[in-house]
């Protein structure tokens, strides 16, 4: 989940202005948590509340991201995922935007096997982007989590992310870098973000690599973070630096996840 949040928080003062290099502050004034947080938190909270039984996993992630979604509405949220939020009915609508990739990493730290990994992320998603490039695309970053997290190497998660989901993810972030525009699509920022952390050295390096790409800044940043997180493991300075730009409330959230999913750098 940390790693997520990272990701999203550094991101978050690049996503309307890019900067397409990897020199750049990570933790500043303009930096603040989005969407990409909140919702990443609120299923941590669903998982957390199911207490390893996830038969209403998906009815719990609808009341917990309602909860902080509309405690925290100026986050940044797409169209749709507002109209979702303000709903008192909220139904699937169809969507295949990277917002099913950016909240669903909790479910790798929860899954005890690869194919509970996969249920518990359909069961995430499928509340709102029910599209299959939208639940192909919950499942990538979900298995790449959990992959790293249980000790693949990266040359196993990257044939396995072309085998299973992006067949044509041929391509360096320095390559496509130029000419890489915003696009809020699983299809066409989850490929990037998984390249990003295949190329990364480190945590940071990754999570540089990730934002220096462009487009979705903040989103690009929390997925490719997200798996970093489970490969190498977090610096401290980073983790209490991230955590300060929280409310408390969100924090506390945090705190409780860490309790039981405390990270396991290499």
């Amino acid at each position: 989940m940390l790693g997520a949040l990272i990701g999203d928080i550094v991101g978050s003062r690049f996503e309307w202005h890019n900067h397409r290099d990897k020199d750049f502050r990570l933790f500043t004034e303009q930096n603040r948590f989005t969407d990409d947080s909140v919702l990443t938190i609120a299923i941590g909270k669903a998982i957390l509340e199911c207490r390893g039984n996830y038969e209403k996993l998906g009815e719990r992630t609808v009341n917990a991201m309602l909860a902080l979604g509309r405690k925290y509405p100026e986050r940044g949220y797409g169209g749709k995922f507002r109209t979702w939020l303000s709903s008192d009915n909220p139904q699937p609508y169809n969507s295949c935007g990277n917002g099913a990739g950016m909240r669903v990493s909790p479910c790798a730290w929860a899954a005890t096997s690869e194919e509970e990994a996969k249920v518990l992320a359909k069961k995430v998603t499928e509340v709102t982007h029910n599209h299959p490039e939208g639940i192909k695309g919950a499942e990538a970053i979900t298995m790449a989590t959990y992959f790293a997290l249980h000790g693949r190497d990266k040359e196993f998660i990257g044939a396995y992310v072309k085998q299973h989901y992006y067949p044509d993810m041929n391509f360096t972030i320095d390559e496509i870098r130029p000419n890489y525009n915003f696009d809020a699509t699983c299809q066409g920022s989850i490929p990037q973000a998984i390249e990003a952390f295949l190329e990364g050295q480190d945590f940071e390096d990754t999570i540089r690599t990730a934002i220096s790409l462009g487009g979705d800044s903040d989103t690009i940043g929390a997925m490719a973070g997200a798996i970093a997180q489970a490969y190498y493991g977090i610096p401290e300075k980073m983790k209490e630096k991230a955590l300060a730009y929280l409310e408390e409330d969100l924090r506390e959230i945090v705190a409780a996840w860490l309790k039981i999913y405390p990270g396991r750098p290499r």
